[in-house]
């Protein structure tokens, strides 16, 4: 499968690389700095220098048979406003322009859904990130809201809690249950259910959360 990762040089980014490396996949990656890619991993891919906040770097690194696309791009207090939600917007209109069916992204489990199970739980953490986290919490709404309302391209997302650093180790849970500010998921876990998403519509126009 041809994939294009957005975000490949952060935590999520380099486990979704690895795993599409390792499962097979042609890969291109659309990186502003190729050096933090190591060498051998370079060598094994395409890669496209260039700032996912312009929209032609964006289309640079899709073509017409690019088959699947991942969105591992973090947030950090120096990312500006909405980093995200304009990177989705970019792609968004590639995918339109080239024909493009499949977006997986990760978004994160501070933002609450219609189909989420409310709990004192979920409340603490959506609390806790509206004033500890509220540029990325922001911008993972307004990413949402834009994806909600682009029905017309096949996207899925997961909602990790607390993604930790970490291998895949399997025996996570995807849905809309429960869960807490104790509840965690590894990037390895969270970067092969972004990959199975790539060939599976169980959660097509959804982001369930993935948590142990």
């Amino acid at each position: 499968m041809k994939v294009t990762i957005f975000g490949a040089t952060g935590l999520l980014g380099r486990e979704c690389l690895s795993q599409c490396l390792e499962a097979g996949h042609e890969v291109t990656v659309l990186v502003r700095t190729p050096d933090k890619l190591p060498a051998p991993l370079r060598a094994q891919i395409t890669v496209v220098e260039g700032d996912g906040l312009d929209d032609e770097a964006v289309e640079r690194a899709l073509s017409a048979d690019t088959e699947g696309i991942l969105f591992a791009v973090g947030i950090d207090a120096r990312s500006p406003e909405d980093l995200c939600t304009d990177i989705t917007r970019h792609i968004l209109a590639a995918m339109r322009k080239l024909g493009i069916r499949r977006l997986v992204w990760c978004g994160g489990g501070n933002t609450v859904g219609g189909e989420d199970v409310v709990s004192l739980g979920s409340r603490f953490v959506l609390l806790f990130s509206r004033y500890f986290m509220a540029l990325r919490h922001r911008d993972k709404l307004h990413q949402i809201a834009l994806l909600e309302e682009s029905r017309d391209v096949a996207w899925l997302g997961i909602r990790p809690l607390q993604m930790r650093k970490g291998a895949r180790r399997g025996g996570y849970r995807v849905g809309f249950d429960r869960y807490s500010g104790l509840s965690q998921i590894t990037a390895g876990d969270c970067a092969n259910e972004m990959i199975r998403m790539l060939v599976d519509d169980t959660w097509l126009h959804e982001a369930p959360v993935i948590q142990y």
